[in-house]
């Protein structure tokens, strides 16, 4: 939807560009014009991309819920739901990464809440509790809740979240989007093996 919509405008902006600088001989200038639309629409594309992926389903493993590199893999202690000691893995997007996000776990959605917040760069400590950001904790069939955070960034500056409070997910199937960059934070029990590193 945004990249066909990216498209009708840069080729109306193109069109515009063509019928003012065609009349007075400015092939140059249309030419650079021209360079710079098509540029702008394959950033675009590149962008929001969404490619197909293999879907996996393990009940004892928990996926990445994005593209991106751990930055931090940490104990805390989890106070807006769960109020217990979790294992936090951070996941950093930068602006060449896919931006779609999956569920971790398959499950049902026991928690959702929408924070509006600050922008600070996404790899700033605080960014996880003082950004706009969504909070999602999935229930996974055998008890276990998998917490995840869609951070927004200093460029990232819209969340979108599919998740809803009592509706069934499965695992790897698509929760979200985050625009122009960003981090995820997943939290998990603190006995969890990690299989990740920074």
């Amino acid at each position: 939807k945004i990249i066909g919509l990216t498209g009708v405008v840069c080729f109306l902006l193109w069109a515009l560009m063509y019928y003012l600088m065609s009349r007075h001989a400015e092939a140059g200038l249309l030419w650079f014009g021209s360079i710079l639309l098509v540029l702008f629409w394959f950033f675009i594309v590149a962008f929001f991309r969404e490619p197909r992926r293999v879907k996996i389903h393990d009940a004892e493993l928990v996926f990445a819920p994005c593209d991106g590199r751990v930055v931090v893999t940490e104990m805390v202690h989890e106070s807006e739901y769960l109020d217990r000691e979790m294992l936090q893995i951070s996941i950093f997007m930068s602006i060449t990464n896919v931006h779609m996000n999956w569920v971790p776990v398959g499950g049902t959605v026991e928690y959702f809440k929408y924070h509006p917040g600050r922008f600070l760069v996404a790899w700033h400590p605080k960014s996880s509790t003082e950004n706009e950001r969504t909070t999602t904790v999935v229930r996974t069939p055998d008890g276990k809740e998998v917490l995840f955070r869609q951070i927004a960034g200093l460029i990232a500056r819209r969340i979108v979240s599919y998740m809803k409070v009592g509706s069934k997910v499965e695992q790897n199937s698509v929760c979200g989007f985050i625009k122009f960059g960003s981090r995820i934070d997943i939290l998990l029990p603190k006995d969890t093996e990690l299989l990740v590193e920074i």
